[in-house]
């Protein structure tokens, strides 16, 4: 099987496609200089190679009410049990929209959103802190948001930094 490799027409694809999802065949194949079938050709080939993962709406949480945004450190037991309990519990918990594993002192990091204050202490009281296995939880909130995207950087994979062909507005 040949291994497939980027290049640069590919890498435009990716980082108008991280900008605007929503684009037609039509309209991304203007945007990268291509036309509409080899567009999309290469289009289906970087999904089944798995450099797009899949294609989401992005909602504003001040919109749908969700005025607290926290990121909650998480000291567990060392044991693998505990690691494997956690690890299917967090995945079940609607607040936590990504969780971690690290290094250092804090063994996960959560960020997470919340409609208030008594939304939060609930579930830190009666579902973070009553899960076996968890020792402890320390909290920071979000006071202000000065960048949050979802496009990753490109430059690196032909080392040269790429032009901006979109700009993506935080969410």
């Amino acid at each position: 099987m040949a291994q497939f490799t980027i290049d640069k027409t590919d890498l435009r694809i990716l980082q108008v496609v991280q900008a605007d999802g929503r684009l037609s065949n039509v309209e991304l194949s203007e945007r990268v200089s291509l036309s509409p079938s080899p567009c999309l050709r290469r289009l289906k080939q970087l999904e089944s190679e798995g450099y797009i993962r899949g294609y989401a709406a992005l909602l504003s949480p001040k919109a749908l009410k969700l005025g607290l945004q926290a990121f909650i450190r998480v000291s567990i037991d060392k044991s693998v049990t505990a690691r494997g309990d956690f690890a299917q519990a967090v995945r079940g918990w609607p607040e936590v929209l990504s969780c971690f594993a690290l290094t250092g002192e804090t063994d996960y990091l959560l960020h997470a959103f919340f409609t208030d204050m008594t939304a939060f202490s609930h579930f830190v009281l009666d579902v973070l802190l009553s899960h076996p296995g968890v020792r402890d939880a320390k909290s920071s909130f979000v006071l202000d948001e000065l960048k949050n995207t979802t496009a990753l950087p490109l430059g690196h994979l032909h080392g040269e930094t790429m032009e901006v062909f979109v700009e993506q507005e935080g969410v």
